[in-house]
């Protein structure tokens, strides 16, 4: 996993299966002060060949920033690894189904707190998504929804 940012090492490193973002976070020598932490889902787990970026305050949101689920699954605003993880921003401002927070999904259309929720736990039980249309497996997203949210969301 590469972890970059306000991390006083920054570099690719490997990790324990199951590892988490705070971890990962640990392995780069822990976190710069300044660091938004509260941006980034700590107990995201973190996948392999994933960005881990530890944003500081005052940094603009970005597609980088990553905390997630990923991440990592499961990571703050728009983020990668999400996950963080994390999750996130994709091409043309598409929110990768991948890496957004359950925050970043409950912005689009229709989806609210739960469905949102439901993706992510989705993610984190079923692994990640290969194309946006394996979101009609999720509990809730018909064919109408998939319709709707399939322009929005991308994978990465």
């Amino acid at each position: 996993m590469h972890v970059a940012g306000a991390v006083p090492a920054p570099g690719v490193y490997r990790l324990a299966p199951g590892a988490r973002v705070h971890e990962a976070i640990a392995a780069a020598g822990g976190a710069k002060p300044g660091a938004d932490l509260d941006r980034l889902n700590l107990a995201a787990p973190v996948e392999d060949g994933t960005r881990l970026k530890v944003p500081l305050r005052g940094d603009p949101e970005d597609a980088q920033a990553s905390g997630g689920g990923a991440a990592a699954p499961g990571a703050a605003a728009p983020r990668q690894t999400g996950g963080a993880a994390a999750g996130g921003s994709g091409p043309a401002g598409k929110v990768d189904l991948n890496t957004a927070t359950a925050e970043d999904l409950g912005a689009l259309p229709r989806v609210g707190p739960v469905l949102a929720q439901r993706i992510v736990d989705y993610r984190t039980a079923h692994g990640r998504f290969t194309a946006p249309e394996d979101l009609d497996a999720v509990s809730g997203i018909g064919p109408k929804m998939l319709e709707s949210l399939l322009p929005l969301v991308t994978v990465g």
